[in-house]
């Protein structure tokens, strides 16, 4: 590769840079603390919500820069009431989980027809479950608990779901089928990147070199093989590690690989000529509001299982990690650009930030001041970049 092509690729991923640098960062300030087995499960565990999320709001503000400010609230309200079915009605497992996500739905449905086809601002939709839903299950929570807090520990079949190690070892012993399960994706990885450079080249679009898919390959594969190897000393993969991928891996299918997916960066790029050309774009503000009622749900479950109770805080700034994460990682903020991989970059740029100032125990207030400069760099390179683009 040469001059140019080595500064293009380090500018199309400098999100990425961003990401080793500051782990290094932190490597050094923690003296290696934020390189151990535990820190890289810990930053699963705590992180989850965030590339769920992170999922549903891209596909919003793809669609021209929307977001949603209830799902926060929202984690809550259905925490909430997940909690009360479970533990105070007694009602199995599997019913209250289809219930929350019945609940999910509907509320999906009510607000994608407000903003859709009412033409409510998402802002101001999403601006009224941001304030009513809090309200609404910390009310739930305090009529049917006197500490305002609904325990489901009892409940192992749901804690086994969402919060549980699948192949469990004692942590500190090598676990064989973590390092399995991290070798048969990493050489998956290797065999998409060279598969889709050659259907490319087949169909005569452009495609990377061969360096370039050596390079792109070789750093998925590092990164699979890093965090397996971890985890594989940590005691076994998390089950939210599981929910992830999988959340990861189906959005990354829908947004580059269907048609509806690249109807969301059509209308994001411009509502207008979107529906000139044919777009159902009510259809599509529909969807994106539905999917992210859809993730949310998933999220809320999540979070009950991993804190074994439901109390008030719960959702508490998360429409503002996915928000972060997203914009970190690319997702333009007027809308139609953004990718599945750079959200999960952000979204890891946003954990390991987390946690680094966690380690290194900086007051909670600097850790707010240091993620808004973050957000705000982020917004700032996105325009320069456009602006030179253009």
């Amino acid at each position: 590769m040469d001059k140019k092509a080595i500064i293009a690729t380090l500018k199309k991923n400098a999100m990425l840079v961003v990401l080793i640098l500051v782990y290094a960062f932190f490597w050094i300030m923690t003296k290696g603390s934020i390189f151990k087995p535990s820190t890289f499960r810990a930053l699963f565990n705590e992180n989850a919500y965030v590339y769920i999320l992170g999922c549903g709001m891209m596909m919003c503000m793809l669609t021209g820069g929307n977001i949603d400010l209830s799902c926060g609230a929202f984690v809550c309200l259905l925490g909430a009431i997940g909690s009360v079915l479970m533990v105070i009605n007694g009602v199995p497992v599997g019913l209250a989980i289809a219930i929350m996500l019945g609940i999910a739905i509907a509320y999906g449905c009510g607000l994608g027809f407000l903003v859709a086809y009412v033409n409510v601002p998402p802002w101001i939709a999403t601006l009224a479950g941001y304030l009513a839903f809090r309200g609404l299950g910390t009310s739930i929570l305090t009529k049917n608990s006197s500490t305002g807090s609904i325990s489901v520990g009892t409940k192992e079949s749901f804690l086994n779901i969402f919060s549980r190690t699948l192949f469990e070892t004692p942590e500190g012993k090598l676990n064989a089928i973590c390092l399995i399960v991290g070798i048969v994706a990493a050489a998956l990885v290797v065999f998409l990147v060279f598969n889709t450079r050659a259907s490319r080249l087949r169909k005569g679009y452009e495609a990377d070199s061969i360096g370039a898919a050596a390079v792109k390959s070789g750093l998925g594969a590092a990164a699979i093989l890093l965090v397996m190897w971890k985890l594989a000393y940590a005691g076994g993969i998390p089950t939210v590690l599981v929910w992830v991928a999988a959340v990861v891996l189906i959005y990354g299918f829908i947004t580059s690989k269907t048609t509806i997916g690249r109807h969301f960066y059509v209308v994001g790029g411009n509502i207008e000529a979107a529906r000139l050309s044919g777009v159902n774009t009510r259809r599509i503000m529909f969807i994106a509001y539905l999917n992210m009622a859809i993730l949310t749900s998933i999220s809320a479950m999540i979070m009950l299982a991993r804190f074994t109770a439901a109390n008030a805080d719960a959702g508490k700034n998360f429409e503002m990690d996915a928000i972060s994460a997203c914009v970190v990682g690319g997702v333009s903020a007027s809308g139609g650009a953004g990718s599945i991989l750079g959200m999960v970059i952000g979204a890891t740029l946003i954990g390991v930030i987390n946690k680094g100032m966690t380690l290194i125990s900086l007051d909670a207030n600097w850790q707010r001041v240091v993620k808004g400069f973050v957000l705000l760099a982020a917004v700032v390179f996105d325009i320069l970049s456009k602006k030179r683009e253009s």
